[in-house]
């Protein structure tokens, strides 16, 4: 009988379902997941990974939370959706709207992908405008209009844009590079009174965990509000993981829109976009901005989402968090300059990336730079040592509530066997 892998590749396309799990950027042949607890995840030959992919981003309590399961087991017997509003959509929409500074309105969606192209087209209805500012490296889904100079899996794979996407789609977005205020100014120098929106991600976890440099995101702020642009904060990946404000709370700065997604559904899918009211309202039904979804706002969702909101708590469950993230990445430096290994490592909140280079990056083409050849060791080392990082170096790591103190030290000390290797 063939085993899994050779099934796979024959019926899905690289025999996965998302690109980045194929492991094309590390090399190799990935295991298959049967089930996940706490901070580990089993392999269907009966391994145990200490994981700090954690579902890309969502799993901030660790796999199989409790109360989640509890909270999802419990929706699941009363049915698993219904084409009607519910109470939980209500709920969840409250949660959010209490916790993020400035959002006074939410529309729910199934992924961070309809949250980001719907904010698009709202950011358009509002302005009049079509042209957009993204930046080289983010990824913000794999709608037409933002698939352009892409991060995370489009950059591991080597296409840094899409066949299938026409030039018509990808001419109104201007990619400038991160962190580029410079670029940013002469761009709305020219071209601000025809700028629809900027979309950001606050802290770029695309290619890897990239910091805004000091008054980056305050001039995207200055200068979306002098040309009457908006400015979409994509914290898909930052939102409810750096802070309960999400990023704008954490750095200060508010955005008219944001799109949400990850951690709010406890690992089931689920996105959200939303706003100031004034925009909010364009959407349909009372505006004219037509968006809609058979699924969205799914009850399984919303319960699984509001039963890890709720473990979470609030602003104080941080802290701890960011703790052990940043002692994670002071640990890794230590151990890999100590072997001759040159690295360095950004954290912030539950976000953490290690790259193979002198410094941080602060750019794409900074993170391009780097030895991804060394991470591609690194990675495999880490695996062979029971220890599961994300199979690219253009991605994130991302530490839950579940990985104890005693993870994070097994974690270095395995990396120091393995920086010792490579």
């Amino acid at each position: 009988m063939k085993g899994w892998w050779e099934r796979a590749q024959a019926v899905m396309p690289g025999g996965v379902s998302s690109p980045v799990r194929s492991f094309h950027g590390v090399g190799g042949t990935p295991f298959a997941a049967v089930r996940g607890q706490g901070a580990y995840l089993y392999a269907d030959d009966g391994r145990a990974y200490l994981d700090y992919v954690m579902s890309y981003g969502p799993l901030i309590l660790g796999h199989a939370h409790p109360e989640v399961i509890g909270a999802v087991t419990h929706q699941a017997a009363l049915g698993t959706s219904y084409g009607a509003p519910t109470g939980l959509e209500t709920e969840m929409a409250e949660l959010l709207v209490s916790a993020y500074p400035g959002l006074e309105m939410v529309r729910l969606v199934n992924s961070g992908t309809e949250a980001t192209m719907s904010a698009l087209r709202v950011a358009r209805a509002a302005t009049g405008r079509k042209r957009v500012i993204k930046f080289i490296g983010s990824y913000h889904g794999h709608h037409d209009s933002l698939l352009v100079r892409a991060g995370s899996g489009a950059a591991t794979i080597g296409v840094p844009d899409s066949a299938g996407v026409p030039e018509e789609m990808t001419a109104l977005t201007m990619s400038l590079p991160y962190n580029d205020r410079e670029g940013l100014a002469a761009v709305f120098g020219n071209l601000g009174s025809e700028v629809a929106a900027v979309i950001v991600e606050p802290v770029a976890g695309n290619m890897g965990t990239v910091l805004p440099e000091p008054g980056f995101l305050e001039d995207l702020r200055r200068f979306t509000q002098a040309a009457g642009s908006l400015l979409i904060f994509d914290e898909v990946m930052t939102g409810f993981r750096v802070g309960w404000a999400g990023a704008a709370g954490y750095y200060g700065v508010r955005p008219d829109l944001v799109t949400l997604a990850k951690v709010i559904g406890a690992g089931l899918p689920v996105g959200a976009y939303g706003g100031k009211r004034e925009y909010m309202q364009l959407v349909a039904p009372l505006g004219p901005v037509y968006q809609a979804g058979t699924l969205s706002g799914n009850p399984l969702a919303m319960a699984g989402g509001l039963a890890q909101l709720r473990a979470i708590g609030g602003p104080a469950f941080y802290p701890p968090l960011a703790e052990k993230t940043a002692a994670l990445a002071r640990g890794l430096e230590e151990r890999g300059r100590r072997r001759g290994v040159a690295v360095a490592a950004n954290s912030v909140g539950g976000m953490m990336t290690l790259f193979f280079a002198d410094r941080a990056p602060k750019t794409f083409a900074e993170v391009e730079a780097t030895d991804r050849g060394r991470y591609r060791k690194y990675f495999h080392g880490m695996l062979d040592q029971g220890i599961f990082l994300p199979p690219s170096a253009f991605e994130t790591v991302f530490v839950s509530a579940a990985h104890e103190k005693e993870a994070i030290e097994h974690t270095l000390e395995a990396a120091d066997t393995v920086f010792a290797r490579i």
